[in-house]
């Protein structure tokens, strides 16, 4: 065993591998690693790690630059080719749709299939199965018949059904959001909790009413103690506002008295949602300041009440500054709070989280670690999944016989370009972006005619 160790840096460095990440700082956040290495790849996992030089059929030099696990965004709603590249250059190499869900699941990862530049996944949602059974006109949200009135009996059977089969092809859990689903009694939201419990898998919830957190938190805490289904709460900072500091010391209440809960965050003060959805609705009676407090990214106008009402009659994303930097802070920096991005493209958030991660809160702010922001955005959503999706196991982690699904930065130029008035601009820093060993950006371009994406699916 000794000869065998004296000899093995020799060995790696006499085999010639398909692409060669050379002399870059690389950070695992399972083992902890933070050194100087290179990285050897052949054909889609990582086959060496070596503090010596390896030779490659590619060979890039990697010198300056942090190698890191790829990122796992498990809140990204826009889910097309174009959404995939701003997300690739921002780090990005699985993004997944798992609070709204998918539905029908089946179809929608058959139409992704050897189309995708990275990997791509979603939940069985609740939201849409609901839409479809109910005939609602919304798109990726409810605007009439299920967010106005109650499902039948009938009708909630129906739902119920449609997202046991999504389950049975693979969701990743369930996609559930109560604020955009009012008129669901609690009886409906248990039951559904109740199949994932059977499933094992988690239910990624957006509460139901963050004007009243307390109860809206004890809602969902108490349905996954009862129905044994782990329980994913989206966007803590958005949902808690100035009360994140109740919502986690909740979340972690419960994680100590031995429930799967976990959580997640991403780093703006402005949310994000259909302005003709339910959690606009009965808002004709706020102050000025409310409107005041909202965007509308087409024309970059603040809004009133007359334009609101405009608005909300013709549809559309409006944004709605009511979080502080303070706020955001403590939730990206509490050590079991993720990074998502709860990414659509006409935020800022879906093209430069991972980015404003890095370049803001970790160089600017020192609000976290390198460490801590690539664990958090990496390793611990992998975790998250793996139990029941055994593709999660080798991603997240940079380790012989992981998937090369790898980012490769330069730590100190990173930086979000996408603003509230300009979304759809690429982030700055990110040189390559392996997607299962192959290039999907590189020299700081993305890489035309790859589509080395896969489906993520619960088996």
């Amino acid at each position: 065993m000794r000869l065998l160790l004296t000899l093995l840096p020799a060995l790696l460095a006499a085999q010639t591998y398909d692409i060669v990440l050379q002399n870059g700082r690389l950070i695992d956040p399972e083992s902890n690693l933070d050194a100087i290495r290179s990285l050897g790849i052949n054909g889609k996992t990582i086959a060496a790690i070596s503090p010596q030089p390896l030779r490659g059929k590619i060979e890039i030099d990697a010198t300056g630059l942090t190698i890191a696990p790829g990122f796992i965004d498990l809140h990204q709603h826009s889910q097309t080719p174009e959404a995939y590249r701003f997300k690739a250059m921002d780090g990005v190499t699985t993004a997944l749709e798992l609070e709204a869900g998918a539905w029908p699941v089946s179809e929608w990862y058959a139409a992704r299939q050897g189309k995708a530049l990275i990997h791509f996944g979603a939940s069985s949602g609740h939201i849409p199965a609901r839409m479809a059974v109910m005939h609602d006109t919304g798109t990726l949200l409810p605007r009439d018949a299920a967010m106005n009135r109650p499902a039948t009996p009938e009708e909630q059977s129906a739902i119920e059904f449609g997202v046991q089969k999504g389950l049975d092809e693979g969701g990743l859990g369930v996609g559930m959001g109560l604020v955009y689903t009012p008129t669901a009694p609690a009886e409906e939201m248990l039951n559904i909790f109740y199949l994932a419990g059977k499933f094992r898998r988690p239910v990624f919830v957006h509460i139901r009413d963050a004007a009243n957190i307390i109860p809206s938190m004890q809602e969902v805490i108490a349905n996954a103690a009862v129905s044994g289904a782990p329980l994913h709460v989206v966007h803590v900072n958005s949902v808690g506002l100035s009360q994140t500091p109740a919502v986690l010391r909740m979340l972690d209440g419960a994680r100590a008295s031995g429930l799967d809960v976990t959580t997640e965050a991403y780093p703006y003060t402005a949310g994000m949602t259909e302005i003709a959805s339910a959690s606009y609705s009965n808002k004709e009676t706020e102050p000025p300041s409310f409107f005041a407090g909202m965007l509308w990214p087409p024309t970059g106008e603040r809004l009133t009440l007359e334009s609101f009402l405009r608005y909300r009659k013709q549809g559309g994303f409006v944004a709605r500054f009511s979080n502080t930097e303070d706020m955001v802070r403590l939730a990206i920096s509490h050590p079991n709070v993720m990074i998502a991005s709860d990414g659509i493209l006409e935020h800022p958030r879906a093209a430069g989280t991972y980015a404003r991660i890095l370049g803001q809160y970790v160089r600017q702010e020192k609000a976290l670690t390198l460490m801590d922001a690539i664990r958090k955005a990496s390793l611990l959503p992998a975790q998250r999944l793996e139990k029941m999706s055994p593709q999660m196991r080798n991603k997240g982690r940079l380790k012989v016989g992981a998937d090369a699904d790898i980012a490769v930065f330069d730590a100190n130029r990173v930086i979000d370009k996408a603003t509230y008035e300009k979304p759809g601009q690429y982030s700055e820093g990110f040189q390559h972006v392996l997607v299962e060993g192959t290039l999907v950006v590189r020299d700081g371009k993305l890489v035309e005619g790859v589509t080395p994406g896969q489906g993520i699916r619960a088996f």
